[in-house]
């Protein structure tokens, strides 16, 4: 069966309190879906954002982001009145997320919400399946309130050892701030599931992203130390990154902490089976960013300010997928292969059977020789026009080499009359890829300022492109519908 899809990430819905949520805006959008055909919505990761604003550098794996609790539900449920909503300055520029405002007045409505809020057998029940990761997730982000938000590598010696009785003695002291974690994840995921759940009702997949690292100041690392490449002071010995290459000199230092693959193995992979049993509870589909790095991963020694003193360490490869395929048998992946993929990386993808990601973006590059073409697309593949890590449709017009754009216009037999953006559109459509994904900024045909990251860089650009009210007309609906009819991609 051949499918359509559409990227774009839950924050970037248009709403009134500075942020797309879960709210009325999100249901719309899965109409628009729905009235163009589509089978898929791809959205990123929906845990709390970290560092730069990002959703790839959250304190958590599993935990949801309370900035997507959208305020009118409780208002309707009870817990919260309009006048405490409205009465807040979300930003003053709908077209972009206001990180500053939400971080300076969300947990504040929040929290007049929890107060109101009285725990029945649901939240109970709720408390119980997640057990394993929301008791330590709850208790570091009341400690981090506690200690000025500062790492928690920096907090007293035995908190930050996780020793049980200064754990104990805190869960105590902060039981209140502990109940209010738990609160925002429970609303998360009752908002969550009813949406995804009209999704579903509408022939929709939901398509989510789950990063290969977690950041080091995370609750995950804390809590598991031994599952991560630290020394005996709790500090990274080697980090993560990408080898330099033609396009960055001194390639690409992420600064994660690196997994203890042996320590995983003999566990079974229990962590990461934990961690995707928590995305099959959000997903319909898991898109694995960094593949690649379960075959080989880039080490850097900590401290470097580059990535150019990494080596290519082994990963834990097929014995990891055949772990996590037993545990999750119908959880449906997709496996972000991009990058410097060697044989190895290309054997490991095809033996676990995910399909890979093809970016037409990257097809046309006159620098190096494509095996990104259409042509040479295999049928269990999905083809992006462009990530969120890409340039739109249109920079690309605006910005690639005039070889690289004339070798689109042949290659595509592009036209003014059908628009070019379009005319790239429809050589993903057409592919014989049986998934294709376009980002909604492409559809739009907007241009460098709708781009959702810069990657290597910090700046309020990042993360906080949002649509306008009414892009997701009738008009670019039925125009979506057409060419996945056209090709094959309509869902029924």
């Amino acid at each position: 069966m051949r499918e359509s899809g559409i990227l774009m990430h839950i924050t970037s819905l248009p709403g009134p309190y500075g942020i797309g949520t879960m709210g009325k805006e999100a249901y719309s959008f899965v109409d628009f879906l729905e009235k163009a055909g589509q089978s898929c919505w791809q959205i990123l990761p929906l845990t709390p954002t970290g560092y730069g604003n990002s959703p790839y550098q959250s304190f958590s794996s599993c935990a949801g982001n309370h900035y997507l609790i959208d305020l009118d539900t409780l208002a309707q449920e009870g817990l919260l009145t309009q006048e405490e909503i409205t009465s807040v300055n979300w930003g003053n520029n709908p077209e972009r997320v206001d990180f500053g405002a939400q971080y300076a007045h969300r947990m504040n409505v929040l929290e007049l919400a929890f107060h109101r809020f009285r725990p029945d057998e649901t939240y109970e029940t709720f408390v119980a399946e997640n057990e394993s990761w929301l008791p330590d997730y709850g208790l570091f982000m009341a400690l981090k309130e506690v200690y000025g938000g500062s790492p928690w590598g920096t907090w007293p010696e035995a908190l930050m050892r996780h020793e049980e009785q200064a754990l104990s003695e805190k869960r105590q002291e902060l039981s209140e701030a502990i109940a209010l974690q738990y609160f925002l994840q429970y609303e998360f995921n009752r908002q969550w599931k009813a949406l995804r759940s009209y999704a579903n009702s509408k022939g929709i997949r939901i398509i989510g992203d789950v990063p290969i690292y977690v950041p080091l100041d995370s609750a995950d690392v804390w809590a598991n130390p031994e599952l991560f490449q630290l020394d005996e002071n709790r500090r990274p010995k080697m980090v993560a990154g990408c080898p330099p290459d033609a396009f960055t000199a001194d390639g690409q230092l992420w600064g994660n902490p690196l997994y203890n693959w042996q320590q995983l193995a003999e566990t079974g992979y229990a962590w990461w089976i934990r961690r995707l049993n928590a995305a099959a509870k959000l997903y319909d589909v898991v898109r694995i960013d960094h593949f690649r790095g379960f075959e080989s991963y880039w080490a850097v020694p900590a401290g470097d300010t580059n990535a150019r003193r990494g080596t290519w360490v082994k990963g834990p490869g097929m014995d990891f997928i055949l772990a996590i395929q037993q545990a999750l048998p119908h959880l449906d992946f997709i496996a972000e292969d991009l990058g410097y993929v060697t044989k190895e990386v290309r054997k490991l993808q095809l033996d676990s059977g995910y399909p890979g990601m093809k970016v037409l973006e990257f097809a046309f590059d006159s620098r190096e020789e494509s095996n990104y073409l259409p042509h040479l697309y295999p049928v269990e593949s999905v083809c992006y026009t462009g990530t969120h890590d890409n340039v739109t449709l249109k920079q690309w017009f605006d910005e690639a080499a005039p070889e690289d754009v004339s070798f689109a216009k042949s290659y595509l037999g592009l036209n003014q009359e059908e628009g070019y953006v379009w005319g790239m559109i429809r050589g993903c459509m057409s592919s014989v890829s049986r998934l294709c994904v376009v980002q909604m900024q492409d559809y739009l045909e907007l241009g460098k300022p709708a781009r959702m990251n810069f990657p290597g860089t910090l700046s309020d650009a990042n993360w906080t492109w949002r649509a306008e009210p009414g892009f997701d007309s009738e008009d670019l609906a039925q125009r979506i519908r057409a060419i996945a009819k056209l090709f094959g991609r309509l869902n029924n």
